[in-house]
């Protein structure tokens, strides 16, 4: 983890995936568990502020910017009138272009945010997977076409290094994978075009999967209504691309 000091008001933290693997978590355990969010940062305000400037300050303001090798988490602390004009910070002592802001009440911003940021959305790191040619809101329409004939098949992890496993090892065609969160464990749910494959190739991608995940009893529909869907449609390029 590297800490650089702006200005007087500002501090800028990098925080690598080996700082954040330090502490037990990846990106993905910040987006959905909101609690997590405002306990991580303030964890890191703490470890970066030996001298208690920001921590004593009533309105400190967190900047989230992530990006594939970790996180940019600008630290700010509202100065008012005492701003010294530098162009890149307002007067509450940051305005951090592509960043989003974190307080107690805008987690689902800051979860919604970290999630565009990993499926790819940012121009400057365009995602290369096998489905890059599909627009993902024309898969979302296939999955929920009920015209549309599919198999889906739900898994459970033991954690999120599983599904890079899995990512590594099972390359789909003609289907998509959804990951979700739900009472602090991961689900990946596989959906099967059944048009578009053979039971005979539904069979062996689940067992491959098997060799990472655990059959469950949960349902999509569950999922889907309860937990956190943490990456949608292309779980498993997603974690292939990101997570090499």
């Amino acid at each position: 983890m590297e800490m650089e000091r702006i200005n007087e008001n500002t501090i800028r933290v990098l925080i690598g995936n080996d700082d954040l693997s330090a502490r037990g978590i990846t990106v993905l355990d910040l987006l959905g568990n909101h609690q997590q969010i405002e306990s991580f940062f303030y964890s890191i305000l703490e470890e970066v502020d030996v001298d208690r400037q920001f921590q004593d300050n009533e309105a400190v303001t967190f900047q989230v910017l992530p990006n594939r090798n970790g996180l940019e988490l600008f630290i700010s602390k509202n100065v008012g009138d005492d701003a010294d004009g530098d162009d890149a910070f307002d007067d509450n002592g940051a305005n951090i272009s592509g960043a989003v802001d974190f307080d107690s009440s805008s987690t689902d911003q800051v979860s919604d945010f970290l999630k565009a940021q990993l499926q790819g959305r940012d121009d400057d790191d365009e995602r290369k997977t096998e489905i890059q040619d599909d627009d993902p809101d024309d898969l979302k329409g296939v999955v929920n076409n009920p015209d549309v004939p599919t198999k889906e098949v739900v898994l459970q992890l033991g954690d999120f290094e599983d599904l890079v496993a899995i990512a590594k090892s099972l390359r789909l065609d003609g289907a998509v994978s959804n990951l979700y969160k739900y009472r602090d464990h991961y689900y990946l749910d596989l959906v099967f075009f059944t048009d578009q494959t053979t039971p005979e190739t539904i069979k062996d991608d689940v067992a491959v999967a098997l060799e990472y995940a655990n059959k469950t009893s949960i349902t999509s529909d569950v999922l889907a209504e309860h937990g956190d869907k943490v990456m949608d449609t292309s779980a498993l390029e997603l974690a292939r691309h990101y997570f090499k």
